[in-house]
């Protein structure tokens, strides 16, 4: 039986001691802006895969790529010196597809404010098919008089019949 919250657990704390130590302890120079965004942990708490991201073109991720893999050992012994737990788990880094997804949301957000502003052009000079407002309103008071001075003249055609069963009457 497996305890995610153990899991979560031990995946948070992970992601803080790797961060923390990336910063202070790994002086590689290949190392770049390196953050650490996600990690995961298996059930069996034997294996963690720490999810990152590297600020700058390809060059630098891979050199950074490189840095996170040297580092490696001197990362797990930290993470199993400071979490206390039984088996230190096992790291591997995988780079974070976030930047990626980031910039397609964005290239598909510019595409739709492009579409929004070519309808809104061609809808600027239109006018509707049927009339300004085709919704019904409720019926006024002032209406509804105007109605019953027209029942007792004959020209409402029914008009009376049908408001008075909407009230509840019978007709």
């Amino acid at each position: 039986m497996t305890d995610t919250a153990r899991a979560r657990k031990l995946a948070d704390r992970i992601r803080v001691v790797v961060a923390e130590t990336l910063q202070r302890r790994i002086k590689d120079p290949r190392l770049g802006y390196v953050t650490i965004t996600d990690t995961r942990v298996t059930g069996d708490l034997r294996e963690a895969t720490v999810f990152y991201t590297v600020y700058g073109d390809d060059e630098e991720r891979a050199a950074s790529a490189a840095a996170l893999e040297s580092a490696k050992g001197v990362l797990r012994s930290e993470v199993g010196r400071q979490t206390g737990v039984r088996f230190t788990p096992s790291l591997t880094f995988v780079p974070d597809a976030l930047p990626e997804n980031a910039r397609t949301i964005d290239d598909l957000l510019a595409r739709a404010r492009a579409s929004d502003a070519q309808v809104r052009q061609a809808s600027s000079g239109a006018t509707y098919a049927g009339e300004p407002d085709p919704y019904r309103k409720p019926v006024r008071e002032e209406d509804a008089e105007d109605i019953g001075d027209a029942e007792d003249t004959g020209d409402a055609g029914g008009a009376g019949e049908a408001r008075g069963r909407a009230d509840g009457e019978d007709a």
